[in-house]
Formats: structure tokens, C-alpha cells, sequence
């Protein structure tokens, strides 16, 4: 009823977003805390997308003030980001009142992760070293695994 239709409601939010991925200068400084605090308000925002957040738990590491370095395992999760990417740092931008904010996705290997994927002997034989009950099992239900 105030005579706007959505389509205007949706050009005035996209200015402001823009406003603030790139339009007036604002160089507030942030402590990390407040960054993390903003971070995991964001996270909330996401609870339809469980994939997404589940990516996003990582918080990003502060480089040089502003520059946000975020660890990914992979190409899809790189993906994904990227599609939200623009809303993302926009409204980071504006909380945090800081317009030089950037985020930078990284893919880096998981520490004692193999290139090769395990056979199901290699595998079991992991899965005992972690939790001895297991062989018990084996044991109990006469499980062989052939190669």
C-alpha cells in the first residue's frame, strides 16, 4: 500500500548494497572480535543452506586490516561462495562500516588427507587404529574384505 511496487523495493536494496561494495569510502577500523561477531551473525542468515554454512564455519584469517583470507577444501565449495560472495561482503562492508573489506577464497589440502582414495582392507586397518572395537566386530559378524 505505499505505492512502491517490489521491483522498487528490490532496486532500493540492491543501491544500498551497492553503496556500500562500492560507492562511498569508509575506512572504520574493526577489531577481530567484532569481525567474528559479524561473521557468525551472518552464519545465522544461512540456516536454509546447510552446505553453505557448514563451508562458512571456517572464520576467515584478517591479512593487512581488511583483507579477509577464507580456507576451502575444494573447487565446489569455491563455487558456492562465490555465488553469495557479493551480498556477503557488502553486508560485512556495511556492519562493519569498512568499505576496503575484501574476501579472498584459498583452497588448501586437508592436513593428513591422501591424494588416493583407500582400499576397504586400508581403510578398516585406519578405522582400528582409531577405535579398537572395531576389529571386534569384524570379528563378531565374520566380515572379510577382498582385494
Amino acid at each position: 500500500m505505499s505505492g512502491k511496487f517490489a521491483d522498487d523495493a528490490n532496486a532500493d536494496d540492491a543501491k544500498e548494497k551497492m553503496k556500500y561494495y562500492s560507492g562511498e569510502e569508509l575506512h572504520e577500523p574493526f577489531t577481530k572480535e567484532a569481525f567474528e561477531a559479524k561473521w557468525a551473525e551472518y552464519l545465522e542468515r544461512l540456516n536454509d543452506r546447510p552446505n553453505l554454512k557448514a563451508t562458512l564455519t571456517r572464520v576467515p584469517r584478517i591479512v593487512d586490516s581488511c583483507k579477509l583470507n577464507l580456507p576451502i577444501d575444494n573447487d565446489f565449495q569455491e563455487t558456492e561462495i562465490s555465488k553469495i560472495k557479493p551480498d556477503l561482503v557488502s553486508w560485512l562492508r556495511k556492519e562493519l562500516r569498512n568499505t576496503g573489506i575484501e574476501l579472498i577464497t584459498e583452497i588448501v589440502e586437508m592436513e593428513g588427507s591422501s591424494s588416493r582414495p583407500l582400499s576397504d582392507m586400508e581403510r578398516l586397518i585406519e578405522m582400528v587404529k582409531k577405535n579398537p572395537n572395531v576389529n571386534l566386530l569384524k570379528q563378531t559378524f565374520s566380515l572379510d574384505f577382498n582385494e
